[in-house]
């Protein structure tokens, strides 16, 4: 669905590609200064929208991390479009990150909903219902709904999703991806559990990050 181009997220590639030009610009002109701070911002580019292959754990009744990045919050939270108390668990990703998104559960989207808002940072527990963010409702073969929120940050300023209602996610799919700096909280249907700490370091697609009661 979101499939990356040559190892990078495909929405990289304009801002790759306009900081690598204006470097060889910078360097025929023979200004060095603006073309070291050039290439270094290219740098910071191909580090940002790298986007490895990664294989996720198939056994059943497990849901894995949406985003790499540091568990910042556990607990009960209201699922922000019906406001029903579940199970939460917030990933908080630095600009050092990998940042593109993938799916917890194998699901059909159910729903896609954009809510305009603020830019505060988003390691604060308000950025959950204060800041633009784009929330993704899968429901899995059980009937369970899984609601996933991308949340713009301090500093970013552009939410990418590629889902759409009627589509249908594999674990570990990519689906879109969140631009410097930002944040994924994940709601849990009854009967999964968190099996993250917090503080524990998450890799989207890799990590477990709930599981099924037994």
């Amino acid at each position: 669905m979101y499939n990356p181009i040559l190892g990078f997220a495909r929405d990289g590639w304009p801002v790759i590609g306009l900081f690598a030009l204006a470097t060889v610009v910078m360097a025929l002109l023979r200004w060095p200064v603006p073309a070291v701070i050039l290439l270094a911002a290219t740098a910071f580019c191909l580090n940002f929208f790298r986007d490895p292959d990664r294989a996720s754990p198939r056994e059943p009744g497990l849901a894995v991390a949406p985003a790499d990045g540091v568990v910042c919050k556990t607990g009960q939270a209201p699922d922000p479009l019906t406001g029903e108390p579940r199970q939460v668990v917030c990933i908080f990703m630095n600009v050092f990150n990998v940042h593109v998104n993938r799916a917890v559960v194998d699901g059909t989207v159910t729903e896609v909903r954009y809510f305009p808002g603020k830019f505060f940072n988003a390691s604060l527990d308000k950025a959950s219902t204060d800041n633009e963010r784009n929330v993704i409702v899968l429901r899995d073969a059980e009937g369970g709904q899984w609601s996933v929120v991308q949340i713009a940050g301090l500093i970013a300023r552009r939410i990418v999703c590629k889902a759409a209602p009627g589509d249908r996610l594999a674990r570990g799919e990519r689906y879109g991806m969140i631009k410097f700096g930002s944040r994924l909280d994940v709601y849990l249907p009854h009967g999964y559990h968190p099996v993250v700490a917090m503080g524990q370091k998450t890799m989207a697609g890799v990590t477990v990050l709930a599981k099924k009661a037994e």
